[in-house]
């Protein structure tokens, strides 16, 4: 057990830490007249008996302790002079911790109005800060040396994925429409995390959708769906592909027959998917000829326009009447 002085101060190099406790591997006997040290954006607690006992904001304090220099080491005598008074100095770091991404280990499900069901993926970026120092010790750090931004990220990316199933649930109707709505989604989250932030000390400064993808099939479907809207007549389409198969098939610097020959075959292709769609959207005239009815003149039933004989009565084919005809006398 030293008999001099301490001086205490922290220094970040990683800029990674949001708590850092002095020293590390516990608690100490720091004497009387201590010194600490604390810097620009830095708050640091005074433990003593486990229990937080004065919060110093930047600038140099003299801490107060029951350890008395020499008279401690000789009072500690029953306990192997070790001082039973121990104390210890937590720093926290008060400066905003940006650009710290989250992003989906496992794709969420979520159920497409178009599509069905569709697993997507989401990453992004947040930042926060801390507020309550305390809370997040006695909440999150426990009795831990150094905690750092990957230790809290690895717990509240789970939180924000969470939060992130429950809104697109509730709000995204179809992954056609996300492009428009990051930066609402953004927002809404941010205002749904705060509180999950605030239970830890923690305050939710930004919080960025930078993407939500869906699975490549999808992904496919959607830039499908985007090109198909921008063609108006199909039938135009298909035409002018055809005729920029025929140009390209000119321009070659090959055999002129063989050029000559692919340029029908691309004629023809075109051609005939242009009459396949233009025949697939005709629609039949509503002046169309219907076949007409025959009628037996022996017993006046219905025959049909190719019967030869007549079901109900057997009278041959020539002894029928049609509608716009007129009867002939001599007839069998």
């Amino acid at each position: 057990m030293s008999v001099f002085l301490e001086i205490l101060e922290c220094f970040d190099e990683s800029g990674e830490e949001l708590v850092r406790r002095l020293p590390a591997e516990g608690s100490a006997d720091i004497k009387l007249g201590a010194q600490l040290i604390v810097r620009e954006n830095q708050e640091a607690i005074f433990y003593t008996g486990g229990q937080p006992r004065d919060h110093f904001g930047p600038g140099r304090h003299t801490l107060h302790s029951e350890n008395i220099p020499l008279v401690t080491t000789a009072l500690s005598l029953p306990w192997g002079f070790k001082s039973p008074f121990r104390c210890e100095v937590y720093f926290i770091h008060r400066k905003t911790f940006t650009q710290l991404r989250w992003g989906t280990h496992e794709p969420v499900v979520f159920r497409d109005a178009r599509l069905g069901y569709v697993r997507l993926r989401a990453h992004g970026q947040t930042s926060f800060r801390i507020v309550d120092p305390e809370r997040l010790i006695h909440d999150l750090v426990g009795t831990q040396g150094r905690y750092t931004v990957t230790d809290a990220t690895d717990y509240l990316r789970n939180v924000i994925i969470a939060r992130l199933n429950d809104y697109l649930g509730e709000t995204l109707n179809t992954v056609f429409d996300l492009p428009a709505v990051y930066d609402e989604t953004g927002e809404a989250l941010r205002d749904r995390l705060q509180p999950d932030f605030a239970r830890y000390g923690l305050e939710l400064v930004d919080f960025f959708v930078t993407a939500i993808t869906p699975p490549e099939e999808v992904q496919s479907m959607v830039d499908a769906s985007g090109g198909l809207s921008l063609v108006e007549d199909m039938t135009e389409f298909v035409q002018y592909r055809a005729a920029r198969s025929l140009d390209r098939n000119g321009q070659g610097d090959g055999d002129s027959g063989s050029n000559l020959m692919d340029a029908g075959v691309g004629m023809g292709v075109g051609m005939t998917l242009a009459r396949t769609m233009a025949g697939a959207v005709a629609v039949a005239p509503p002046d169309a000829p219907t076949p007409k009815a025959s009628f037996c003149v022996s017993c006046g039933e219905s025959m049909g326009a190719e019967d030869r004989f007549c079901g109900h009565c057997g009278h041959r084919i020539g002894s029928v009447v049609r509608p716009d005809d007129e009867p002939r006398a001599g007839e069998d």
